[in-house]
């Protein structure tokens, strides 16, 4: 890898442990506000509701993903013109779209008894499907932020998009606590988080016709055939945002259904504090995956190999190292975060750490398949595999209580290891063997020699 490569991949890397910062800081003070300042049950119910807009987040069929994977390689073989025509003509689809969602919202939001099939009994009925649309705003309002950022990405300066991206996070998670601390309810909260979003997203707007002054708003480069082009992979990256619902909240909801509220907060909050490691891991992730477009981008196949065995490396272990330091701190660490509200459960944690060491490998490894739009059987297994652990989870929960549950999460992580490590080694083709020898390989400044030369460099007198 040249110096520019390493340069990219080191603002990467900074700004994606900001973004992950930023996550978990949220993650890490929403739970002991809340509790504070809410019951449990309204609490759990509160992460209830809030688990049902994530579904929307697959409406707009990936064109928001595929079409940063596609500008990326564009721009990487000079064509900014074509880069621009994707960004119009994805930027007008998704207004379309997400004005047809949300009005379909409305409708059903009217007419459907939402609290009463979710059984949400500390919430009014009437809160419960306004707090449902404001999120629901939220969330739609995340796909124009996900194709503005992609115009960073696809000029090298992803970095600094991500840093953007954290920040109006952390804006608006504060706006949301300080609702909370000042006494707001649910529905009062869920707006002001709503009102939060939108203002950032049109500030990203502004600040990127003032950065990139080629990528215009408009539709005169809009194209309905670059978007019939895009369709096939965009349908298929739909199925990312199905699979992250049904595992993150459709568990969530399993065990709702299956133990009740009281037992949602328990096994949400030991997910979160596993999470921490899996976010790191992520952390990785998105740091390679803009260079990995770049270099496919160039057919430069020597370069996606390398970035491909350096970050599944760096996220193994990372994944070892998080994963070993938070089995020995994790139940006191629970313990105080949640002031004793939730009791803390070794064995439970454990499971979940055991899915994140799953997760590391083929997560990383798929990264080269979606950031080069090869993603379509990826998303039917991961469809496939988070559908099946969700469906265990229920019936896991109603048997063998938390523990069952958390086992049931295991099952998407080794159907996705069984497919994901084979094929993203045919896109970089690479062969196993030599893929697994590279993971015994680490770069000149991690070797235990050259560590041990700088470390008496810096302190001579303890050579003697």
């Amino acid at each position: 890898m040249d110096s520019s490569v390493k340069r990219r991949l080191t603002l990467g890397f900074i700004s994606s442990w900001i973004s992950k910062l930023a996550s978990t800081i949220i993650q890490l003070i929403q739970v002991p506000v809340f509790l504070h300042f809410w019951s449990v049950p309204v609490y759990g119910e509160w992460m209830i509701l809030n688990s049902i807009p994530s579904y929307l987040s697959f409406s707009n069929i990936g064109f928001g993903s595929v079409a940063g994977n596609e500008m990326t390689m564009l721009v990487a073989r000079d064509d900014r013109q074509g880069a621009l025509r994707v960004f119009q003509s994805c930027w007008w689809l998704i207004a379309i779209i997400c004005t047809a969602v949300i009005a379909f919202l409305s409708v059903v939001l009217y007419y459907i008894p939402a609290a009463r099939l979710l059984k949400i009994h500390n919430i009014a009925a009437y809160d419960a499907k306004w707090i449902i649309f404001y999120l629901g705003v939220s969330v739609m309002l995340g796909q124009f932020e996900q194709l503005l950022q992609s115009a960073y990405r696809c000029i090298g300066r992803y970095p600094f998009g991500s840093f953007i991206k954290s920040m109006m996070s952390l804006s608006a998670f504060g706006c949301m606590i300080l609702a909370v601390v000042f006494g707001a309810q649910p529905r009062t909260t869920a707006l002001v988080f709503a009102c939060a979003n939108v203002t950032g997203t049109v500030a990203l707007c502004i600040l990127v016709r003032h950065d990139i002054p080629w990528m215009e708003y408009g539709w005169k480069h809009a194209s309905f055939a670059e978007i019939r082009a895009l369709t096939r992979p965009a349908i298929a990256f739909m199925g990312f945002p199905i699979g992250n619902a049904l595992n993150l909240q459709g568990t969530l909801l399993a065990v709702g259904y299956a133990l009740g509220p009281t037992a949602v907060v328990i096994f949400g909050t030991a997910r979160t504090v596993s999470r921490v490691a899996l976010q790191m891991v992520q952390m990785v992730n998105t740091t390679f995956e803009p260079e990995m477009s770049i270099a496919y981008g160039a057919r430069n196949f020597p370069l996606v190999r390398t970035l491909l065995r350096r970050a599944c490396q760096l996220a193994l272990i990372v994944a070892f190292v998080i994963v070993l330091g938070m089995m020995s701190v994790g139940p006191w660490f629970l313990h105080h975060w949640t002031g004793g509200h939730v009791p803390p459960s070794r064995i439970l944690l454990d499971i979940l750490l055991l899915v994140v060491i799953l997760y590391s490998l083929w997560s990383t490894s798929s990264v080269l398949m979606t950031s080069t739009n090869q993603h379509q059987r990826l998303a039917t297994y991961y469809v496939l595999g988070t559908g099946l652990a969700c469906t265990l989870c229920y019936f896991l929960a109603r048997r063998f209580g938390l523990y069952g549950a958390a086992s049931s999460l295991l099952v998407s992580e080794i159907v996705m290891n069984l497919y994901v490590v084979p094929a993203s080694l045919r896109i970089s083709r690479d062969t196993f063997p030599a893929f697994v020898a590279s993971m015994m390989h680490y770069p000149h400044f991690l070797r235990p020699a050259a560590l041990l030369a700088r470390i008496r460099r810096s302190a001579p007198g303890l050579e003697s």
